[in-house]
């Protein structure tokens, strides 16, 4: 994820005290708003300031005023002193693919991306890079309070695949979704109570009214099964929400061969309703494949245009209900929410990728003896350093600038220009789709590789499970989802159009 620079730190969490990293915007122990908790204490901090200088201003007539009286009668012991007592003194191109042999590791031909003149640092508070580079330094964009209702859970799936979907609360605390009644709620009005202090009911923000604790969310942990695709998703360790999502499903082309489709997003976490753009944009995604495909449109292009449909999605966020549509220069400096994109379609005879930010899809063969190979290109710093041929891979991805991002989905974007390619392997294998909350512990195709069960073809639903258990082993520090895709589609997985 990516987000914007961060507001001051606590020394301590005041609710509980424990520590809080850096860049954390909750506590890990008890889930508080160390936001707002900041923002409260430094708002202390200069109103005692004025104070203390309100309370010296006006003490300064008492103190230094009638010092004749003070001292004695000076005028006499020291002759007249009139003048002892006066005053003291902070782009992207096209990337078409083409149809090649995977034995190697693939090309992904196209023009760099574009610089954006505002990356936004990442989710591990990357600093943007310098001014007068690559990704300049964009002014933080001004949250605004857009008014729009929170988005439902997203199950990772629509009901229309008939798909098997397992959903459950990743966290120590339970579920946080009992209805217990609140003795102090006048009538015994039904609400949830909180899982941790067992007394407090929980607002619509998902945190106790009494201790402040976060309630664990339905999107916490998700995982979704089809025959021939399967796809996990889980909060990870350190976030208080799950800001990724997913959706995967199957259809028919025109002569009935088998298509797979799993569409994988991930919320800039620095912008408004991350967790609503990626669920957007998923969803949007996945139904606009999975209406062209059939029809007969070509991979690419009905990448293309789900691409662009997620894009409008995430983009009608941004609007207050009822209001007009704002102009596109007006959009640019606003805090909307936005996500990145990564999606796959694979067929009986190729595998086609569509993918806008850093989220990636990766070539996984069953013979481990062939390379396996990354098959998109992040629109990040770290690429267009490495593009430009300033840095090296391991030096760009070593830069604490590495993470930021230059492309997205989202109302704020300068252009839109989703990138596609299609490969046609020689053996079989598995397209591994995924956030950075799992490359950032699976980097290179090499790694990915070896983290990937080797059953994976037969076996996606538990492959998917196994990498987000390799991120959640590693640290969880972001969110991570993953979708594990078997290619080529087998015969009898087409599911309805």
């Amino acid at each position: 994820m990516s987000q914007m620079p961060q507001p001051p730190q606590l020394s301590a969490c005041p609710a509980c005290d424990e520590p809080p990293q850096a860049g954390d915007r909750y506590c890990d122990q008890c889930g508080a708003d160390l936001t707002v908790a900041a923002a409260l204490s430094a708002e202390a901090a200069l109103s005692a300031e004025a104070a203390l200088s309100a309370e010296a201003i006006a003490g300064r007539p008492e103190a230094h005023g009638d010092l004749p009286g003070a001292h004695g009668d000076l005028p006499e012991a020291h002759g007249d002193l009139p003048g002892t007592h006066g005053d003291l003194p902070e782009a992207h191109g096209d990337l078409p693919g083409t149809h090649g042999d995977l034995s190697a590791p693939p090309r992904v031909n196209g023009a760099a991306p574009a610089a954006h003149p505002g990356p936004e640092p990442d989710d591990y508070e990357l600093a943007a890079p310098a001014s007068g580079g690559y990704g300049q330094v964009a002014d933080p964009r001004a949250a605004a309070a857009l008014g729009a209702p929170e988005a439902p859970v997203e199950s990772g799936i629509h009901p229309e695949t008939n798909a098997s979907t397992h959903t459950s609360a990743a966290s120590s605390t339970g579920s946080g979704t009992g209805t217990g009644v609140d003795p102090r709620l006048s009538g015994g009005e039904h609400r949830p109570r909180c899982a941790a202090c067992q007394e407090g009911t929980i607002d619509q923000d998902g945190y106790c009214e009494r201790c402040g604790h976060a309630q664990a969310r339905d999107r916490d942990h998700m995982e979704s099964e089809l025959e021939g695709v399967a796809a996990a998703s889980d909060r990870g360790l350190r976030h208080h929400r799950n800001e990724d999502a997913f959706s995967v499903s199957t259809a028919a082309l025109p002569d009935g061969t088998p298509v797979m489709v799993a569409v994988v997003c991930d919320g800039v976490s620095s912008a408004t309703r991350p967790d609503e753009a990626s669920a957007a944009a998923a969803h949007s995604a996945n139904q606009a494949l999975r209406a062209s495909l059939p029809r007969g449109a070509h991979p690419q292009q009905a990448m293309n245009e789900a691409i662009i449909a997620a894009a409008d999605a995430v983009n009608s966020l941004a609007l207050d209900t009822g209001a007009a549509a704002p102009a596109h220069e007006g959009q640019r400096h606003q805090n909307a929410p936005a996500c990145t994109i990564v999606s796959a379609v694979v067929t009986s005879e190729i595998l086609t990728i569509g993918w806008v930010g850093d989220s990636r899809a990766y070539w996984v063969p069953d013979d481990r003896a062939t390379p396996p190979a990354r098959l998109t290109e992040d629109d990040s710093w770290a690429a267009q350093m490495v593009a430009a041929g300033l840095m090296s891979e391991a030096e760009a991805y070593a830069d604490e600038r590495a993470h930021a991002i230059t492309g997205w989905l989202g109302a704020d974007a300068y252009e839109l220009e989703p990138h596609t390619a299609s490969f046609k392997p020689d053996r079989p294998g598995v397209v591994v789709v995924c956030t950075d909350g799992l490359w950032n512990y699976a980097e290179s195709a090499e790694q990915m590789a070896r983290a990937v069960p080797p059953d994976a073809r037969s076996r996606p639903l538990n492959s998917a499970q196994v990498l987000v258990g390799h991120a959640l082993d590693r640290g969880g520090h972001d969110n991570v989802t993953v979708a594990v895709v078997p290619f080529p589609a087998a015969p009898g997985r087409a599911g309805s159009a």
